[in-house]
C-alpha cells in the first residue's frame, strides 16, 4: 500500500490549509471530507494537484484458454 499523507497548516488568522499526497484520483476528497466538516465545512478555495487527475487503474488477472 502506498503512503497517504495529509498535512494540516493553520496560519495566524486561523485559516486552515490541507495538503494531500499519495492519493490518486478524486479519492482525496473522500479522505478529507470528515476533517473539512470538523473544521467548519466552509471551503474558500480548492486546488487539485496533478496527482488528483491521475486515473486509478486496476487490472484483473484473467486466465486464457489457448486451445
Amino acid at each position: 500500500m502506498d503512503l497517504q499523507e495529509i498535512d494540516v497548516f493553520i496560519d495566524d488568522n486561523g485559516e486552515v490549509k490541507l495538503e494531500i499526497r499519495g492519493v490518486k484520483g478524486q479519492k482525496c476528497l473522500d479522505l478529507t471530507q470528515d476533517l473539512e466538516a470538523i473544521l467548519g465545512g466552509e471551503i474558500i478555495s480548492r486546488e487539485m494537484t496533478p496527482e488528483a487527475g491521475e486515473v486509478i487503474q486496476k487490472i484483473k488477472n484473467q486466465e486464457f484458454n489457448w486451445s
